[in-house]
């Protein structure tokens, strides 16, 4: 087996690495990633990448056919992976996220693969809060991140056969300790902010709902998608990634945080503007798809090791909203110091 991840050294990479390690332990592993957020590690002892057989370096938007020679699956988590960087740069998230993911489909099924996992998204649901959406609702994109995933389904779908099967995975929002942590996600910036200042400031009103997932539970999804046969739900399938027990509005995310963490408390911004990205998620197909591959962690869970998870990095930086734990700084500050140009290029 011949496994080829690409954009594996962001923040889902090394726990779907580790994951696929121990799992195929006889498995030739390849990463391909453009490099942006390689430098981000966070309180590893061993490179992440040191998992991998191979580990190449790359843009998406220009991967290489000699690279697709003799593998078996393609995973895609290669994407600007937020709101935030997908407003800021929506060329490049149309391009990464949704041209580039299909030129990948297209030049692995013609090297002969027969698996292909996109890393989708539950932000295509929009503004959904009325009742949990499945498969089946009606879809309301509201940013470039979520458009660009909703672009990249609708065209797989035509891609897939028989002999090459594409799963579109629509994860959650993605919490938990991982060795590129990100603080740009909600539950991760309510422990932060809980760890370094005992205080959480919430931005919106509170009232918006998100489902979440552990990024350890992502990958374990990942490895259920990567063997499924067409039996088991068609050639092409998008499905809801998550636990019905896992849909919060954010204000019960921050009590849970209060909760658990002493001493903390924290406020809600009562004049925000709605933010209409509130939604609800039924994962009852998932469930009944993947009956091995269920989320094995909780909110408590997830709290508690994230917490001390900082800890043990000692941090403290109860500004982390203008640090390099947000992906979008990291962005910025490449361009301004002309490593990156504006459509998120390397300038060699």
């Amino acid at each position: 087996m011949k496994i080829l991840i690409t954009g594996n050294m962001g923040y889902v990479g090394p726990c779907v690495v580790s994951q696929f390690r121990k799992h195929y332990p006889n498995a030739e592993l390849i990463g391909y990633d453009s490099g942006f957020f390689a430098h981000c590690l966070t309180g590893v002892k061993v490179f992440p990448e040191f998992c991998l057989n191979t580990q190449s370096f790359g843009d998406v938007r220009n991967i290489p056919e000699e690279l697709f020679k003799g593998i078996s699956s393609v995973i895609y988590l290669a994407a600007i992976s937020n709101d935030p960087m997908g407003n800021t740069f929506e060329k490049p998230t149309l391009q990464i996220n949704y041209s580039s993911a299909i030129d990948a489909a297209h030049k692995a099924k013609k090297a002969g693969a027969t698996s292909f996992v996109f890393a989708s998204s539950c932000s295509m649901y929009g503004s959904a809060s009325d009742e949990p959406r499945t498969e089946d609702s009606s879809l309301n994109p509201l940013t470039a991140y979520a458009k660009s995933k909703v672009y990249t389904e609708q065209e797989l779908s035509k891609i897939a056969d028989d002999n090459f099967i594409i799963t579109s995975l629509r994860f959650s929002t993605a919490c938990g300790m991982s060795d590129r942590l990100r603080l740009d996600l909600v539950l991760n910036d309510f422990v932060a902010s809980a760890v370094a200042s005992k205080k959480i400031t919430i931005l919106s009103d509170g009232t918006p709902w998100r489902p979440l997932i552990h990024v350890k539970d992502m990958a374990r999804a990942i490895d259920w998608a990567i063997s499924r046969k067409r039996e088991n739900s068609g050639n092409f399938l998008a499905v809801n990634i998550g636990s019905d027990a896992w849909n919060y509005q954010v204000r019960e995310l921050a009590q849970a945080v209060a909760d658990l963490i002493p001493g903390v408390s924290y406020s809600i911004n009562k004049d925000a503007q709605p933010d209409k990205r509130s939604y609800r998620v039924n994962f009852a197909l998932f469930k009944r798809l993947a009956p091995n591959h269920q989320p094995h962690y909780n909110l408590e869970t997830t709290i508690r090791e994230l917490g001390q998870g900082l800890e043990t990095m000692k941090f403290c930086d109860a500004d982390f909203r203008n640090s390099s734990f947000m992906r979008l700084n990291i962005l910025r500050d490449h361009i301004n110091n002309k490593r990156l140009n504006s459509d998120l290029e390397w300038i060699r």
